[in-house]
């Protein structure tokens, strides 16, 4: 019981993996609340949760709705007070060739996963902060890490979610909120086409699912991209290559080119700690030594 008393949010926790979240947070003890944009499919889950001896509210609405979102938490901290953990899970796929791709298409999808997971975590970062506690996870994707044929919008938005991640990490440390990112394969409604099915049949979302623990723990990094599914586990890494300091002239271009590979070549690579250790190194490799960061805003 990792997680006993612990208050869990899941969107789009009606089916898939969201389900599989939230049943597995209530077998760690978490109390959870299941949302969904069926009031039908989140009170199923609910029930199952408390029909195996664990607490679950259901709480319908769309995670676009910053009216719906507000009112879900609102009923969460009026039945049990705190927020711990937010699993922003909630997703939707409109797959097509980019030259074939509608912008409503488009933007429809930016919307529910990057946007929807931007106004779940917004009414959740206050309650956070003021506890100095909260665990943030954000469902990324293989697509968005190195991307897939007929998903540009849904790498774009799950991408997105990565930058979001560790900007909000480097936010929330001093308030103890810890944000990671979970790159889940599984097969799911959403999977269903995308996938073989010989291979759906080894990727059931339940596999997913425990590397939620080592996110929302009390122990839980932050900034980690964990991915996971059929039962194995790995993680992803943003990185940086050392370069190479080749300066500024109307041939730096050219020589740009000839020493490509060198620029690209990935011995010594870094995960930096913050984006801005990218110009500091830069700034360093022209000889400056002054400090870069300005105040803190």
């Amino acid at each position: 019981m990792a997680l006993k008393d612990r208050i869990a949010i899941v969107t789009g926790a009606g089916g898939g993996l969201g389900r599989q979240h939230a049943l597995f947070l209530a077998r760690q003890g978490a109390k959870v609340v299941v949302n969904d944009l069926s009031q039908e499919a989140a009170d199923a889950v609910a029930a199952e949760i408390v029909a195996a001896g664990g607490d679950a509210m259901a709480v319908a609405g769309s995670v676009t709705d910053e009216a719906a979102v507000a009112s879900l938490v609102s009923r969460t901290m009026a039945q049990w007070g705190r927020i711990d953990i937010l699993v922003n899970n909630a997703g939707i796929l409109r797959d097509k060739s980019f030259a074939k791709m509608g912008l409503d298409d488009f933007r429809i999808v930016l919307d529910v996963h990057l946007m929807g997971a931007v106004i779940c975590t917004k009414a959740v970062w206050e309650i956070m902060r003021t506890q100095r506690h909260g665990r943030i996870v954000m469902t990324t994707s293989s697509s968005g890490l190195y991307g897939n044929f007929g998903q540009a919008n849904y790498a774009a938005a799950k991408m997105a979610l990565v930058g979001l991640m560790q900007t909000l990490a480097i936010e929330g440390e001093r308030y103890g909120i810890r944000v990671n990112c979970l790159a889940p394969t599984a097969a799911t409604q959403m999977t269903d086409g995308v996938l073989s099915g010989d291979s759906l049949e080894r990727l059931h979302p339940s596999l997913v699912s425990p590397a939620l623990l080592p996110l929302v723990c009390d122990d839980a990094p932050t900034r980690t991209i964990l991915c996971a599914g059929g039962g194995n586990f790995a993680a992803a890494n943003i990185t940086l290559t050392q370069g190479c300091y080749i300066g500024s002239d109307p041939e730096t271009g050219a020589r740009v080119v000839a020493r490509l590979d060198e620029v690209t070549d990935r011995t010594g690579e870094i995960v930096p700690g913050y984006g801005f250790m990218q110009a500091e190194r830069e700034l360093a490799a022209s000889g400056w030594s002054q400090p870069v960061m300005a105040v803190a805003r």
